[in-house]
């Protein structure tokens, strides 16, 4: 059973949704606000967090950048249905998916299980034929994928990525040289009935080079092809 947690300063929509949730057999706990909830994620985290962005005391931007020290948890923002900048924001300092408000509660399930789906595909046993192929490490030059074990490491120091990110990389780095558009790095990242739009994953993709080129600042194997797509030059 896994274990979601929903932060939010409007108690009816974390008593309405905590109760959708525990009907699809997940366990939740809620908080009403950032800091609460980092007090509690600091004794022992959740499998992901739903969060969102304006709140009292610590706000969700400000949660997020302190989970992001220690944890690369799935996260999904909570938006307001204007906050376009907030959302764009969001996923570069490094949520996984964002919902705007107001929101379907079928929608946010489906996105939540869509999530934890991606995450099992990077951390789950190996099995059998392409399954197995997926699980396998990966070394494309300077870049080494280590899917069972969540781990990326370039020119041998770490880099630490969230579930989209890990898989967006991935995808580019199996096929170097060939080019990968938005369209199919979305069917990727998202499962079929979940949409997102360009900006999506320009901005998941703005954030993967940042981390890369924290580990080397010459960082360059994801071209961008402009009105086309993305492609990985092994290095």
């Amino acid at each position: 059973m896994s274990k979601i947690a929903l932060v939010d300063d409007d108690r009816n929509i974390l008593t309405s949704v905590a109760m959708t949730l525990e009907a699809e057999g997940f366990e939740v706990e809620t908080y009403n606000d950032g800091q609460a909830a980092l007090d509690a994620f600091n004794k022992k985290l959740p499998d992901m967090a739903v969060l969102d962005i304006k709140m009292p005391r610590m706000d969700g931007m400000d949660l997020l950048q302190r989970l992001r020290q220690k944890t690369q948890m799935p996260v999904i923002f909570l938006t307001s249905k204007d906050d376009e900048i907030d959302e764009v924001l969001g996923l570069r300092m490094g949520a996984d998916d964002y919902v705007k408000k107001p929101f379907s509660q079928r929608l946010l399930v489906e996105r939540i299980r869509a999530l934890l789906r991606r995450q099992e595909a990077i951390s789950g046993d190996a099995g059998d034929g392409a399954a197995a192929a997926e699980t396998k490490v990966m070394e494309r030059g300077n870049l080494r994928m280590d899917p069972l074990r969540h781990a990326v490491s370039w020119k041998g120091k770490d880099v630490s990525l969230t579930v989209t990110e890990f898989l967006l990389l991935q995808a580019l780095a199996q096929r170097p040289g060939f080019v990968k558009s938005r369209d199919q790095l979305m069917d990727v990242a998202y499962d079929d009935q979940v949409y997102v739009d360009d900006r999506t994953i320009d901005s998941h993709i703005k954030r993967l080079r940042k981390k890369m080129r924290s580990a080397d600042s010459d960082f360059a194997a994801i071209e961008t092809l402009y009105g086309i797509g993305y492609r990985y030059n092994e290095e």
